[in-house]
């Protein structure tokens, strides 16, 4: 079967290994979709952490079942899958935290991944199609990403929440601020995603990250209060830092972004704010029922995120200009 490996960053190379054989407790997909999303870009780029090469990129996927079935499914049917393979041991898991696992295996970063004609998958990853399209299926990840980061938030209804960063991933967390009751502020650098979730995400406010007077744009729409909840989905460390000055007294800072470097921020600022910052890192189970469950009641589309369409044969020769702004790329979406 062909396989498309990151070799090293900048460079990839198509290369033809054995299909996969059944193992206990893995079942075989044929995969039909791979969504490309941020951790690509930065693998390919080399500024993506916990990353070895060479390595099969490619998580964000839907499949169908190929060989050796689990309990409940059927060779045949549609499924995408939860990338994040966990121990079940540790105190993560033993907790109801399989996305933070300390022994945390993710599909296509600390093992080969989807950009290929099958994958073998542990079975307890798989997750039913419950009808969506394979489409849709490949962008249940990256939307769960976003729905966990704003679960973590705990989000009152009314507050402001500004998400910084409108790639696929802060525009999933957009999508499940508004659904959560939230506020939202858009801010982003690039004005076509900006206005991008002014027309389709109906986002009121939305901020350039370059503009001068971000501080007092903040504070006008906020009646002076500032947000009291500010989240990063750039995993830019300028942005992360600058993030810190827009939270709200007694607010509250999520980081869904991730970056190679040290987070620096004035703990002075920091404390008298009493401010409560945390992580968020992939997404459980609860959260892809969740999406699933809005995508089937229409509350999102993330259709209209699909901006690049490509066959699998070509991703090599296109993958590159994925990273030029001025191609505009919100998600580029990958047909096997």
């Amino acid at each position: 079967m062909k396989t498309l490996v990151c070799t090293s960053p900048g460079n990839f190379e198509y290369r033809e290994v054995a299909e996969p054989t059944p193992i206990p407790g893995n079942t075989i997909l044929k995969i039909k979709r791979i969504g490309i999303c941020g951790t690509d870009l930065h693998a390919f780029e080399g500024t993506q952490p916990y990353f070895e090469y060479p390595r099969i990129l490619g998580h964000e996927l839907a499949a169908e079942i190929a060989d050796a079935p689990p309990e409940g499914f059927r060779i045949g049917e549609r499924v995408t899958i939860i990338p994040y393979f966990n121990c079940e041991t540790c105190i993560a898991c033993r907790s109801g935290k399989p996305n933070c696992c300390v022994n945390l295996r993710v599909c296509g970063v600390h093992i080969d991944g989807g950009m290929r004609e099958y994958l073998s998958v542990p079975s307890y990853s798989l997750v039913h199609s419950h009808g969506l399209g394979l489409d849709e299926l490949a962008l249940v990840e990256p939307l769960a990403i976003g729905a966990h980061g704003i679960n973590r938030a705990c989000i009152r209804e009314g507050e402001f929440v500004l998400v910084i960063g409108a790639g696929p991933i802060g525009l999933g967390t957009i999508e499940f601020a508004r659904i959560s009751g939230g506020r939202v502020i858009a801010m982003d650098i690039n004005e076509e995603r900006l206005r991008f979730c002014r027309d389709k995400l109906r986002v009121d406010h939305t901020i350039n990250a370059a503009s001068p007077d971000v501080m007092q744009q903040l504070r006008n729409i906020t009646n002076g209060d500032m947000p009291t909840v500010v989240i990063d989905a750039t995993g830019n460390q300028r942005a992360i830092n600058q993030g810190f000055q827009y939270m709200a007294h007694g607010g509250r800072y999520v980081l869904i972004g991730l970056q190679r470097g040290d987070i620096t921020f004035s703990h002075p600022e920091f404390h008298k704010r009493e401010g409560t910052l945390m992580s968020s890192r992939n997404a459980t189970r609860a959260d892809f029922g969740q999406v699933m469950n809005a995508l089937k009641n229409g509350l999102v589309d993330p259709l209209t995120y699909i901006t690049h369409r490509v066959n699998f044969d070509q991703v090599k020769g296109e993958f590159p200009d994925w990273l030029k702004p001025e191609n505009s790329v919100i998600k580029a979406m990958v047909e096997v």
